[in-house]
């Protein structure tokens, strides 16, 4: 089964053709790692520079 695909500017994960996020459209299935982010003030979403609740990739691989 394929990855899941991620905004290549945000991370985010997003199963339409547009990112909720930041409303581009680029986006790749090779990430590592997730993360779920409920509390945007928590330190490891500072720490990820993540400003919104979601799910992300912790990296893109190029």
């Amino acid at each position: 089964m394929p990855k899941e695909k991620v905004c290549v500017h945000c991370k985010r994960f997003v199963e339409g053709d547009v990112c909720p996020a930041c409303k581009t459209s680029e986006f790749t299935r090779r990430w590592e790692g997730m993360v779920i982010v409920i509390d945007p003030d928590s330190e490891i979403a500072k720490t990820l520079e993540i400003n919104a609740p979601g799910k992300y990739a912790i990296s893109i691989i190029k």
